[in-house]
């Protein structure tokens, strides 16, 4: 099995082309074949070397790591010698109309109730009157002849999808200023590197029917193809706009790879949406047939679910190296296994770490009720208990409640007004630190 993920390097990679990735780089380990990294670049003007530099970045840090590498952009000549093939055999011919006037032809086809379906109108042309297009300075476009015949193959996902090609407009395949479209380069590639199963989204379908002639044109046997559900947005489908973090802005917010790859590999499956430890659990797993043909819909608390339990499986030995690169080696095993329950990510660490080790300098609204708190904090080894208990001590004796008990506390104990749940700081700070920013004192 040889799978391939193919992106286009004019932008970085969001959740939509990391799902597509992930499901090719999954069912070929599943497989025990090879997965390529094709980057789309014949966008010459859009394609950028950072984007190129990203992808692979994203990739390297979610763990899927590629077996073959290739760029379009180097495959150029390539390209234009089939195309010379399929002019020859009556597969690509050439068409002169400006965009304008194709966008008046769909609009009129379209008002009639119409598919915008190109009329071949390029295919009655005489020699001469091509002759007089290119004496104006008109640079042709190219088509592929669609065969009218039917189209069928056995989807991955869908089942058995049919197309009739007369129901297919011709595709352009080279512009007017001779660069490629996406579709004849796509499926020449995956002729030419034998990739045998292609996995994309569902709005690839119709492509899909197109490339089948494709590969029949050139004598090659289609791919096996999966066509995926979208994940959508509340908003609607992924893209660059809705719901399209790119993975930079996963991991400044300290979302951990496995839970992306956790959420990507179960959503739209008919498995549940659970974390795992592993990208070889992840592979274990894999079966496409799971996969659902209906949308499912994606919400950032989803990932963000699936990272704090993630977190909590997570050992010292683990996590130690990544608390040196924060400039926290102090952190012991100790004080890691007493915050882990209560992390969403290994970030929040900090927060605790400074709260109860270092230095601050508390913030005291009413030294006189700080001090009557001071003087009944409970003695003996405090727990996750001692903070309720020493709490309504202190309701008792001063008769405050709510808002105005708690957070004269926190401000106290913490310096600030937000923060992790003094329940779980409280034993952490110790008594000594706590009486000592009660009375006012950094500590």
């Amino acid at each position: 099995m040889l799978t391939r993920f193919a992106p286009s390097p004019t932008g970085y990679i969001h959740l939509g082309n990391v799902r597509t990735a992930l499901v090719c780089w999954l069912y070929a380990r599943k497989s025990g074949g090879k997965f390529m990294l094709r980057l789309d670049d014949t966008d010459i003007e859009r394609s950028k070397e950072i984007f190129v530099e990203g992808i692979k970045r994203d990739l390297t840090w979610l763990g899927l790591g590629w077996d073959l590498e290739m760029r379009q952009s180097e495959r150029l000549a390539r390209y234009r010698e089939v195309v010379e093939v399929l002019i020859k055999d009556g597969r690509v011919y050439a068409c002169f109309e400006t965009e304008q006037e194709l966008d008046v032809k769909r609009k009129m086809q379209m008002s009639r109730g119409l598919p915008p379906i190109y009329d071949r109108a390029a295919l009655k042309l005489t020699e001469e009157q091509k002759q007089k297009f290119l004496a104006e300075g008109r640079k042709p476009h190219y088509r592929f002849l669609m065969k009218d015949e039917s189209i069928t193959w056995n989807d991955e996902v869908r089942g058995p999808v049919a197309f009739e090609g007369k129901h297919l407009s011709d595709p352009i395949i080279v512009r007017e200023g001779g660069s490629f479209t996406y579709m004849l380069p796509s499926a020449v590639d995956d002729a030419d590197y034998a990739i045998t199963h292609v996995v994309r989204g569902e709005d690839h379908v119709t492509n899909t029917a197109v490339q089948i002639q494709m590969f029949k044109a050139m004598g090659k046997v289609p791919p096996t193809f999966a066509h995926t559900a979208f994940v959508k947005t509340k908003e609607g489908k992924l893209s660059k706009r809705e719901g399209s973090e790119g993975m930079q802005e996963f991991r400044e917010a300290g979302i951990e790879p496995l839970a992306i790859a956790s959420f990507l590999a179960k959503v739209g499956t008919s498995d549940p949406i659970e974390v795992r430890a592993s990208l070889e659990e992840l592979v274990a797993e894999f079966d496409m047939k799971k996969f659902s043909r209906s949308p499912t819909i994606y919400a950032p608390e989803d990932i963000d679910r699936l990272n704090a339990k993630l977190i909590h499986l997570y050992t010292f030995a683990k996590v130690a190296p990544r608390l040196k690169e924060m400039g926290l080696s102090a952190i012991d095993e100790s004080f890691w296994n007493a915050v882990r329950p209560n992390l969403k990510t290994v970030n929040e660490v900090k927060d605790w770490w400074t709260i109860c080790r270092e230095t601050l300098s508390p913030e005291i609204e009413d030294a006189d009720f700080a001090k009557a708190a001071a003087e009944i904090l409970p003695t003996g080894k405090w727990d996750e208990k001692t903070w309720d208990i020493w709490v309504n001590d202190v309701k008792q004796k001063t008769g405050r409640s709510g808002k105005t008990l708690f957070m004269p506390l926190r401000k106290a104990l913490t310096a600030m007004e937000h923060g992790p749940e003094l329940r779980n700081l409280l034993p952490l700070i110790g008594r000594d630190k706590a009486i000592a920013r009660l009375h006012g004192k950094a500590a």
